[in-house]
């Protein structure tokens, strides 16, 4: 099944060509669940951090017993940073 037909397209590049911190996360993730964690990093660098954030929010909404709020928002600013990097690495 070729799943890249049904991937949304980045308003950013398409309205004014320049990619944003998140271009490149569905096809990495794509290439994440098919196993090719090295072509996933190299796709969307920020990836694991996104994961990793994206988990502890799903635990926020789960679990209602334990305060996740400085985890979240501790992981929100560590993710932010490597998205940063991510972006300089693929552009630089």
């Amino acid at each position: 099944m070729d799943l890249e037909k049904y991937m949304l397209p980045c308003l950013s590049k398409t309205l004014f060509g320049i990619e944003c911190l998140g271009c490149g996360f569905q096809r990495g993730l794509l290439l994440f669940l098919q196993g090719n964690f090295t072509a996933a990093f190299k796709m969307y660098p920020a990836l694991f951090t996104t994961l990793l954030f994206l988990g502890i929010v799903g635990l926020h909404f789960v679990d209602k017993r334990n305060n996740y709020q400085k985890y979240i928002i501790g992981m929100a600013i560590i993710n932010g940073l490597f998205m940063i990097a991510g972006y300089f690495y693929k552009h630089y």
